[in-house]
């Protein structure tokens, strides 16, 4: 379990970015954003109310892998995760499309757990944080950066 952030900060800001690795070792971006349809979403504790529901997308469009949050924050609206490719719009609670080139598929998810005081865990066993923002801002991780044995230095 990973600490991310809290409720307050995604719903203030609209949502919010963060990198991690799946167990082939491949990254992806998730994308928390709020979810406001009056059903408990995220909690263990059976405590969350409509201003602590958060959900957690794999950031990109199911028709054309379109990353809806590209460093600007994910485009809402009404509930509503939009493609900025095609326009498909996206159910933020349920990540189900209903319209568009995406229509009758839904985004992957990520599991999550909304403490009593707010704050957001990564829960999900099949994925490790990697850091906060986009894959481009966790560049230099370590884990890729190029290793050499030889004794020539550059």
């Amino acid at each position: 379990m990973h600490e991310l952030t809290t409720v307050e900060t995604v719903h203030d800001e609209g949502s919010w970015l963060f990198t991690v690795r799946d167990q082939y070792g491949e990254r992806d971006e998730v994308i928390l954003v709020p979810c406001e349809d009056g059903v408990e979403h995220g909690s263990t504790s059976g405590q969350a109310t409509l201003d602590d529901s958060v959900e957690a997308w794999i950031n990109r469009c199911t028709h054309e892998a379109q990353r809806f949050d590209t460093g600007r924050g994910v485009p809402m609206r009404e509930g509503q995760i939009i493609c900025p490719k095609h326009g498909s719009m996206f159910d933020s609670c349920s990540g189900y499309c209903d319209n568009g080139e995406a229509v009758d598929t839904t985004l992957p998810s990520v599991d999550i757990s909304v403490r009593n005081d707010g704050r957001i865990v990564l829960t999900d066993d099949e994925f490790t944080f990697v850091g906060e923002g986009g894959i481009d801002d966790n560049e230099g991780d370590g884990d890729d950066d190029p290793t050499s044995t030889s004794h020539i230095g550059f």
